[in-house]
Formats: C-alpha cells, structure tokens, sequence
C-alpha cells in the first residue's frame, strides 16, 4: 500500500544513516509550476566527462571533482538553460537535480543534463566548461576577457543526443534545426563527429560526439567547415567486433535509453494532478478504514475475553455478570481509539503537492518497482507531478554490492494524447539488475504502453585480446561474445511489439545499438515526424 503521509520535513531524507541520499526541494520553484502549454518531450541530452572515471581525476582537479560545485553555482547556469531546479538528491557519488524541463546529474567526473520543451541546453555549455575549470580545478584553457573569451575545461569527451522534435518550429536559439546545434558544437570542440541514426523519413536520433582526450577549437579559427552529419539507416557489418576501450579504469559504462511515443490514452491518464490525487485519497481513506476496523475487532476481542478465573486483590474475584472497563482510570470515552473520515481528514498537499503526489505515482504505476527496494534498499526516487499533467523522476540508486558506486534512472512524461511522450534513462548495469535489458524494457513499456518506442543502447567495448596465447582471456571473451549473441536475440523479442529497425554502430570506445519496435495491434499509421532529415 501506498504510504501517503507527509513527513513534518519532507524537505529532508528521513533516514538519518550515513550515506542514505539527501533531498532538498526548492518549494519556490515547485509551487508555481504549470505544464498546460508543455509540449515537446523529447528531450535534448549532453554528457560532458572531464575524466574517464572518478578514479582518474587529474591532480589539478579538486578531490570531489565536480560535486564540490555549489547548487547555487548550478541554478546560475541552468538560467542560461531556461530551466530551474525543483529538488536536488545528494549521495555520496552523485548529485541528482530534479528540474522544472527533466534532469541533470553531477557525478565527480561529469555531467549529465537533459532538458525538454523549448530550453536551449547547448547555451549553458559553454558555462559548463567555464564552472569545471574555476570551481573544481579541471585542467583549462584561460579566457581572454577582452576579447570576450571564456576560461574553460578541456573535456575528456563530449556526448549531445535527442531524439527528432516532434514541434521544430517552437525551438529557440542554437536547437531550431540539427544543423544549427551541430555548429554550435563545432565552435567549441575540434573533431567531433555528427550522426543521424535510422530513417530520414521516419523516426531517427541524432548524435553529437568528439574523440577521447577532446580539444577546444581555437578561438581564431575562421570559418571552420562544417561537421558532416553521417546517415546510419543500414546494419553495419562487422559492427560486433571488440575495439579497445577507453575507459582506462576498467569502469563499466553502460546507458540505456527508452523514448516512447503515442502512449494509450486511457493508461496516460495516471500521469495528471487530478488522478493522481483521487488515487492519493481512495488511498488514504482505505488505510483509514483498516485502521478503524482493527481497532474496533481489538475492542471486540477484549471485551469477550473471559474473565471469571482473574481476581482483584487475591479473593476478589469478578462474576460472569460483571463487565470490566479497561478504560476506567483514564476516560469513560472510548472514540479516541476510533478513526473516521472526518477526524482523518484529507491531507491537502495531497490535492496539490507536486512532490507528494510524484511519490504516489511512482508508487502505483510501478517505476518505483523497476529498481525495488528489496535488493537496493538505499535507493531513492525523487518525483514531481505537474499540473494540470505531466510528470518527472530521477532516481539514484546505490550499488547492490560495496565498492560500485552509485547509477541513476530518470524518467519524463508528456501524457497528452496529441503529443504524448516518454522517457525512460539509466546508467545500472544489467549485470547488477539481475535481470536482462530485454526484461528491464518490457517492465518500463508495460508501464507507459506506448504504441511504438526507440530504445539506444551505449556499451563500453571489453578491452582487445592481444595475446593469442593467454587462454583464460580469450575464454572470457568467447563467454562475453556468447553472452551478447544471446541478449541481442532476446532484444529481438520484446513482448507485445515487433522489431522494425536495428542499426549497430562501432564508435571511439563503445558500441552502440538502436532499435525501433512498434505495438503489434499498431494501427496508428506513420509516425508523427516534425523534424525529418537534418
């Protein structure tokens, strides 16, 4: 059962033990926030790494990387974004920001923002450097304020992702077309390489991404040529074979990402302010009402023992026509021990609360089920209803196992049927889930049943068997390749939907897959594009 009370400070964590993820909520942000004119979902994602790992910050770095940055430092940033900060959950090995258009998550050696609506992410990049290199001591190039030219971090690498806009032409600044964004871009990095994966001429995903060890393009640089954005629409042969990885540390890098479209109307439903509070309140008269029916059989039950062997005082005893009153040294009343809707009343943040009625569903739609508290029982999920709809989440979820560090998931919906939307994101390892990624998709697509979706997943490549002659390291590898044969055949099968496309890609370090399904019963027709081609 939902538990639906409001801790007196909710503004904080209620458990007390070391290490337990901290919420803060930012009630001035939260109170005045309205999503009826709220209607690009999909969202726009940057990663910037400064390190390869937390393990390898620089010397120059402080020890914390990143997370030594201040919110208010953020905030400051996130205006150039056009978003504001809702909640913040800190933990040990990152910070999670709830914002009023999705997420970003400070890790000590990078970050991760995701923005949706008409917020112009790439504008706070630029920022973003400037922050890593003055605040947490990044190695950087130094700004020349004379000629208006920032101090910024050169980053280790640089990932900026979405998915096509389904409402291009209400896009601000450098985000009204991919071309655009890609410029933007290139004037702040050298060689980074452009990609548009799956049909021009249907759903499609584009990618922004620079080689390890990434360079500043120069501030003289005149009239660089432009990066040529790569059309990935075809399988690519021999795209399984194993590179080497850059991931010096041997940390498992591992992001899946679900973006789902054309969400069953009825079930979207969920996902708005007025459902979610009529569920609170069924919810918490129904806890009511247990509450006062065990009382009143525990009354009962008192009231027919039988008391003819006790005695008072030794040779007093009680006969069978006596009654005894438990009560009678406090009060003749008994009601007190009686709840009712009236002395129960209905929480009243419960009918507005955005973050109070997030809980509530996450609890009920299941998400708070697809990292459960049985096996990551420090987990925290920090979530927010909009009004008059929509609905975000982040949540930080704590290794299993000491010594892992600490993932993340985050999810976003846009419930209205004429543009509805999903996002689902996590860096957990499946091999700490004990489940497949085919498993974890088909618990989240159960969740939103959209009519079609993408799902695109980034892996680090396993390091290059050099030695032909080391036996136990060529055995692993066979597992290994045995091991994605087998995930890649059950990706083929997510129930309740075929597999349209598949494209593999062999990137700098990664190996990357995306694939489109659409609902078997679809009847829909073609996708709704907005953006097509580039």
């Amino acid at each position: 059962m939902v538990n639906t009370d409001i801790p007196k400070h909710y503004t904080a964590s209620p458990s007390s033990i070391s290490g337990t993820p901290h919420l803060t909520i930012n009630r001035d942000v939260a109170r005045d926030l309205d999503s009826t004119n709220v209607f690009e979902g999909p969202e726009k994602l940057l990663e910037v790494w400064f390190s390869a790992s937390p393990a390898s910050l620089p010397g120059s770095a402080t020890p914390h990387g990143l997370k030594i940055v201040s919110s208010d430092t953020w905030k400051e940033m996130l205006d150039l974004v056009n978003c504001q900060v809702l909640s913040i959950v800190e933990s040990e090995h990152v910070d999670a920001y709830l914002l009023s258009e999705s997420s970003m998550f400070v890790f000590p050696h990078k970050l991760i923002l995701k923005t949706c609506g008409t917020t112009t992410l790439l504008s706070g990049l630029p920022r973003i450097l400037e922050i890593a290199a003055l605040a947490a001591g990044f190695p950087h190039v130094v700004g020349n304020p004379v000629n208006c030219i920032a101090t910024a971090a050169t980053p280790y690498r640089v990932f900026y992702s979405r998915k096509n806009f389904l409402f291009p032409d209400l896009q601000r600044g450098p985000h009204r077309s991919w071309r655009d964004e890609v410029k933007s871009l290139d004037k702040l990095f050298l060689g980074g390489s452009a990609y548009m994966i799956g049909k021009m001429n249907g759903e499609h995903w584009y990618l922004y991404l620079t080689e390890p060890n990434t360079v500043l393009t120069p501030p003289a640089t005149p009239d660089r040529i432009e990066t040529e954005t790569k059309i990935l629409d075809l399988p690519v042969a021999g795209a399984g074979t194993m590179g080497q990885i850059d991931n010096v540390d041997g940390e498992h890098d591992e992001t899946l990402e679900l973006l789902m479209t054309d969400l069953e109307e009825d079930n979207a439903k969920q996902f708005y302010l007025e459902h979610a509070s009529a569920v609170a309140e069924g919810r918490h008269f129904q806890r009511a009402h247990k509450i006062r029916m065990a009382e009143q059989t525990h009354l009962k039950t008192i009231n027919e023992c039988d008391l003819e062997h006790m005695s008072l005082h030794g040779d007093d005893c009680i006969d069978n026509g006596d009654t005894l009153d438990v009560f009678s040294n406090t009060s003749s009343d008994s009601s007190e021990f009686y709840s009712s809707e009236d002395e129960d009343p209905f929480p009243t943040e419960l009918t507005t609360e955005g973050h109070a009625l997030g809980t509530v569903v996450s609890e009920c739609s299941g998400l708070a089920d697809v990292y459960s508290a049985s096996k990551y029982p420090d987990a925290r999920i920090d979530a927010y209803i909009f009004s008059p709809c929509g609905f975000s989440a982040n949540g930080v979820v704590p290794a299993a196992q000491a010594g892992d560090g600490t993932h993340y998931f985050t999810v976003h919906v846009t419930p209205e049927p004429h543009c509805s939307y999903a996002s689902f994101e996590t860096n957990v390892p499946s091999r700490q889930t004990g489940k497949e990624t085919a498993e974890v998709i088909e618990q989240v697509v159960n969740i939103f049943k959209p009519g079609r979706f993408s799902v695109t997943l980034f892996e680090a490549k396993p390091p290059e068997i050099w030695d032909e002659n080391d036996l136990d390291a060529l055995a692993e590898l066979k597992a290994a390749e045995r091991q994605a044969a087998r995930k890649n055949a059950r990706m083929e099968s997510i129930k309740g939907y075929r597999r349209v496309d598949r494209i593999v890609h062999d990137l700098e370090g990664y190996e990357l897959v995306f694939r489109y399904y659409e609902r078997w019963d679809w009847e829909g027709g073609a996708p709704r594009l907005g953006e097509v081609g580039y």
